[in-house]
Formats: structure tokens, sequence, C-alpha cells
């Protein structure tokens, strides 16, 4: 496992839970507004730490940590990531899952062998503009309409998030998006930040007041919606 960055501690990516978020590099999507762009592009060109340091650390820290966050670029590009997240379950850790839901059987599998307790799933845009958004024209949205029903009909926790970019969403956008996640547990409007490292510069945030809207707009068709980013 090519792992590109270990954060020990954080309260911030698995709610509700202190835990260590792990970085994998490499993703199948080249959305403009990515906020780890060299973790994308070119995650040759970053430094890696070996999973003997990462599993002695985890080791270290247990009973003092209760998860894992595994994020990326997109995890479920790599094949072993099911022995990988296997290992950390030994462990006693939960673990949450961030992807891009553009690989559901892979997803599937790893909740039905049990791997899973949280997945965060972005969605990117409607339907209309996935394509766009995510940065690849040929870009299959059957593959996320089934993750989405995957992760709604299923018995772990998860979220929906969508980072709100004003040049590529709309409320229309977000009409769409409530429609095409109907009866969802969770779901959050994350407030566009530039990291300094994004796919494209110049892009730009709407206002709270803006996002109070979008979030009035999607409130019909999911049970909890929250506001991320505006703090």
């Amino acid at each position: 496992m090519k792992i590109h960055g270990f954060n020990k501690t954080t309260l911030l990516d698995y709610p509700g839970h202190l835990a260590a978020t792990i970085f994998l590099g490499g993703c199948n999507f080249r959305c403009p507004f990515c906020h780890n762009a060299t973790l994308v592009l070119s995650p040759e060109s970053q430094p890696t730490i070996s999973e003997e340091e990462l599993f002695t650390t985890l080791s270290k820290r247990q009973g003092l940590l209760e998860g894992v966050c595994i994020t990326g670029g997109e995890p479920t590009l790599y094949p072993d990531l099911d022995l990988f997240l296997r290992k950390i379950k030994n462990l006693g850790y939960l673990i949450k899952l961030d992807t891009n839901g553009y690989n559901p059987s892979y997803l599937k599998n790893l909740i039905q062998l049990g791997l899973l307790d949280y997945v965060a799933m972005d969605i990117k845009n409607s339907k209309e503009k996935y394509g766009t958004t995510s940065g690849v024209s040929t870009l299959d949205t059957s593959k996320i309409s089934e993750s989405i029903s995957l992760l709604i009909s299923s018995d772990i926790d998860y979220e929906f998030r969508t980072t709100v970019v004003k040049e590529y969403h709309t409320i229309d956008d977000f009409r769409s998006i409530g429609a095409w996640i109907k009866g969802a547990k969770a779901y959050y409007l994350q407030a566009y930040k530039d990291s300094g490292d994004t796919l494209t510069t110049g892009l730009s945030s709407y206002s709270k007041s803006d996002l109070e809207n979008f979030k009035e707009a999607v409130h019909p068709y999911v049970n909890s919606i929250g506001i991320r980013g505006m703090d």
C-alpha cells in the first residue's frame, strides 16, 4: 500500500470519534476544485510512509484512538485495500472510508466483509453536470447511482457530501442532487476553500446565506443536512 500521508490524531475526519487519517495517492477523477492535486496527479512525487511504521504507530495508540480514516486520492483504486483494512480492523479500530463512489462493486464487497463502519461519499454535482465537475467527460453516472443506493440500503453509517463551488453549482443542481439521494441519512454542503494545491485556480466559494438556500433546496429529500467549512 502506498501511503502518502498520516495524520496521527484528528477530531474532524471521523464524526464523533478520535481518529487517525491515512492518505493514499492516485484518483480516477480530475475535479477542478480538488484540494489534494499533487496527490492525485503525481503521487509518485510525494514521500511515502511504510506500512511497518504506520502499524507500529497504530499499535501504540490502541486505547487512545477509536478509528482510522482512509482517504486520498481514491482508496478503492487499490485492489489490496481489503487486506490493508483487515490489518487495521485486527487492531480493534473503527474504519471510515472516503470515496467518490465510482467502484460500487468493490465498495459493496468491503461492506459485506465487515471492513467498513462509516462511508463518506462525494456527490460532485447533479447528474447532468457530473462529467464537467468530476473532470471526466465520459463518466458513467450509473455507477454513482449504484453506490448511492448501496449506502442508503446498507446498515452501516454513511454520509453524502458536496464541495460547493460557485463556478460549478447552482440551486437547481442541489434540487437535482436532493432527488437523487432521496431518503439519505445525512448530507453535507462543504464550502470550497482554496488549499493552494488545487487542479484549477481562480475558483470561488458561496456565502453562508447562499449555502443555507442550497440546504433548504435539499431539505425535502434528506433526513439530516449540515454545512461545513464556514467557521
